[in-house]
């Protein structure tokens, strides 16, 4: 198929990089790549102990700037717990300034108040999330731990004991913040190269 001279002067300005804006790379959703959002923020949102993990993303590869661990007394009301959880994550994105969030994504509890509980988490986490101006998304526990254990159903302490590897990290990270790590690190990799399955924004 033939292209007039003017779309052809369009195509070498594009390839020189002097177009005005980037093209998408896919046409599924991922329009900028892992180099637009190099700090990236991971929560394993949950009321007693929400994990979280902040790494960076560079050429030599990625390290943690921040991770830990929200943790909840079994005394405190749930509405404690969700005032706690918020002002946490607001303290971590103020002082690392991910641009980009990555959520564990919701999974069918067995028990009803199981799953209304952690939805209240997840609620909390990603009010003060949004409210930073971050993009989120979502992904499947067992997504995350194909892509960094290479098995979906692998043990927490498996991941865990990857995430410390691919960090470089002198111990191994607790199991939630690990779990917020991986989350952060399969993005990383799924965005690192061209993908047909766009992640899940929400």
């Amino acid at each position: 198929m033939g292209i007039s001279a003017r779309q052809f002067e369009q195509m070498k300005d594009r390839l020189g990089g002097r177009s005005r804006a980037a093209a998408p790379v896919l046409a599924t959703g991922l329009s900028r790549s892992v180099a637009s959002h190099q700090v990236i923020l991971g929560v394993d949102p949950s009321l007693r102990g929400s994990g979280f993990g902040v790494i960076q993303t560079a050429k030599t590869g990625p390290c943690a700037l921040a991770f830990g661990r929200i943790s909840c007394p079994d005394a405190w009301e749930h509405s404690r717990c969700l005032v706690h959880i918020s002002t946490t994550l607001r303290d971590v994105i103020r002082k690392n300034r991910p641009t980009i969030c990555v959520i564990e994504g919701l999974f069918y509890a067995q028990n009803l108040q199981t799953a209304l509980t952690m939805g209240e988490a997840r609620g909390a986490a990603m009010a003060a999330i949004a409210e930073a101006g971050l993009e989120i998304y979502e992904l499947a526990p067992r997504k995350v731990k194909q892509a960094i254990v290479g098995y979906g159903a692998a043990q927490k302490i498996a991941v865990a004991k990857m995430v410390q590897r691919m960090l470089r990290l002198a111990e191994t990270p607790p199991a939630d913040a690990a779990d917020a790590l991986a989350l952060a690190l399969a993005h990383a990799q799924e965005n690192s190269r061209y993908s047909l399955h766009a992640p899940k924004q929400i």
